[in-house]
């Protein structure tokens, strides 16, 4: 329900935590004061509750392993390839392409913000914000996978990426042994968005 809906089967201002209380007076206000759509509200709210999330980046990483034709599109213009599946949009625009494997882990950061690709990640973790993830992931990668329960082999080489306002970079995650039957929405169902930032990996019944 929304909060300018003073109908009373939504919850009462003693039932709310200090920071939904504060947001539905500000909403209020706004609304009142003709500065804010309520649509355009509950526009937002239900793109980000149904329809942007980890499961349409589960979707890209899926297919890519299914279709090589989609793979490659992908290597050569993952912005295209993505935005030709319907997710495009904020912080969407310049997008690549981590492929995981042949020795090599790649792993996600914005060592100065949180640039993140919200089309086909959702919004981001707070972890990801905060800074000793920040600051971390560049200066012990390994460490830091270690405390995600991600340990890798010596011999695999760790590359950590730095999301800028220019680009923002998905992690295509190895695909687990074991899965050669599934279709691709089998296999979505398998990929987190931990793998998709390189903090995780994918694993059959994970």
């Amino acid at each position: 329900m929304r909060m300018h809906d003073h109908s009373h089967d939504h919850p009462h201002a003693n039932e709310l935590s200090d920071p939904e209380a504060r947001t539905r007076a500000l909403e209020t206000i706004l609304v009142q004061k003709g500065l804010v759509d309520p649509e355009a509200i509950d526009e937002i709210i239900e793109t980000y509750a149904k329809r942007v999330g980890p499961q349409n980046g589960a979707q890209v990483v899926a297919r890519a392993w299914c279709d090589p034709q989609f793979a490659d599109a992908l290597r050569q213009d993952a912005t295209s390839a993505i935005a030709s599946m319907g997710f495009q949009g904020r912080q969407a625009e310049h997008m690549e392409v981590l492929w995981n494997g042949d020795g090599v882990h790649n792993m996600v950061v914005c060592t100065l913000c949180s640039c993140y690709p919200w089309a086909v990640l959702g919004l981001p973790p707070v972890w990801y914000k905060s800074p000793p993830y920040r600051a971390r992931a560049v200066a012990e990668p390994r460490k830091v996978l270690a405390e995600f329960g991600v340990t890798l082999p010596k011999k695999t080489k760790v590359r950590v990426w730095d999301s800028t306002a220019e680009v923002r970079y998905l992690v295509i995650p190895e695909r687990p042994p074991g899965t050669e039957g599934l279709d691709e929405a089998a296999l979505a169902a398998l990929v987190t968005r931990d793998s998709m930032i390189g903090t995780g990996i994918v694993e059959v019944g994970s």
